[in-house]
């Protein structure tokens, strides 16, 4: 409870911060009022969204109306109420004050609430990014082993070169190349297709079919980089471990090399391998939006990119600050759990 009091006013300063640099950001784009107003771009036209968005507003006033909505104690007068905001509230006079979820508004193109359309986007993402964990674990993990078991040999450094070259590679890069290696040159033989998501519709927009194929793609893709972490950091901290006080006095008393793995190395070899898992996840939910995008997967980061190239600024702030929110929830997660596994901090 104490990790999580004390990083609630720096999850706040952060959230604070993004809105912030997110409007100022968006000063420097085209009006979202012009590409409404599409060929209608009349003076009238153009005048009378920019009025219903508010963006007749100073900037100072869209931030703080945009703060009133997000935060979940608001202030509203009785007749500007969105019609979208839930939760309990007390009205005094013309102002009302509400406890409520936060409301990220509808987005401009779409008139869809954002807090709808995140929700399904988050779970394309979810999955992807799941896959690519699991993927970089089963692979990732047992190598570094392997390699800390042979250090030192030219099985040893084989393992390391291959992970150093997946460090190296951007995540982008390998999207791009495995869509197109494998979901096109050699498509014949993979099966498996240059795009897609998890679900689709079909032509008529009213059966949802599940493609697992589509997964796979873009999870190897996205898994890479975690994949060659977990081998070198768990190489050399099975390495580390191997060579303390503990596992020599295991040995003396006669244990054999697979217990002593089991029982001693690994066990204390968990700690770091299981920080770094939880801030690779977060990464990963936060980090995949190029993949998605190459791939056309929905999630996040497809709706994201569409959000930022028709300047849709509700999408996009609510995309940034949900994703802020799920990388703050799995840190704190990973930190006690990592207190958990080590009883020696729990009074830190």
């Amino acid at each position: 409870m104490k990790i999580i009091l004390h990083k609630i006013p720096f999850l706040i300063a952060v959230l604070l911060g993004l809105v912030l640099f997110i409007f100022i950001l968006f000063q420097a784009l085209p009006g979202p009022e012009q590409i409404l107003s599409s060929q209608r771009s009349d003076a009238a036209t153009t005048e009378a969204i920019t009025k219903e968005l508010g963006l007749n507003q100073p900037i100072w006033w869209q931030a703080l109306s945009y703060l009133n909505d997000v935060s979940p104690i608001s202030y509203y007068q009785s007749t500007s109420i969105p019609i979208e905001v839930r939760g309990l509230h007390i009205t005094m006079g013309e102002s009302t004050f509400w406890l409520k979820l936060p409301y990220l508004r509808t987005s401009f193109q779409t008139k869809r609430e954002v807090s709808s359309m995140l929700g399904d986007a988050f779970i394309g993402t979810m999955v992807l990014a799941g896959a690519a964990m699991l993927f970089s674990m089963l692979i990732g993990i047992p190598l570094g082993i392997l390699a800390a078991l042979k250090k030192n040999t030219w099985l040893d450094h084989s393992i390391v070169w291959l992970s150093t070259l997946g460090i190296s590679v951007p995540s982008f890069f390998s999207a791009m190349l495995f869509s197109w290696l494998f979901g096109y040159v050699y498509q014949s033989y993979s099966g498996l297709p240059m795009t897609g998501s998890l679900i689709e519709l079909d032509d008529l927009g009213e059966h949802r079919t599940l493609h697992l194929n589509h997964l796979v793609l873009p999870a190897l893709a996205l898994g890479i980089r975690p994949l060659a972490v977990f081998i070198q950091l768990t190489r050399n901290t099975v390495a580390d471990v191997m060579e303390m006080d503990f596992v020599t006095t295991a040995y003396a008393k006669g244990l054999t090399r697979s217990v002593v793995i089991k029982r001693h190395i690994l066990p204390n070899s968990l700690n770091p391998i299981v920080t770094s898992i939880g801030g690779w996840f977060s990464s990963l939910l936060a980090g995949s939006f190029f993949t998605e995008y190459i791939f056309q997967w929905k999630g996040l980061g497809k709706i994201t990119i569409e959000a930022l190239q028709q300047s849709d600024l509700p999408v996009v702030m609510g995309a940034v600050l949900f994703t802020a929110c799920v990388f703050f929830i799995v840190h704190i997660f990973t930190e006690v759990l990592y207190v958990w596994m080590d009883p020696r901090l729990r009074n830190n």
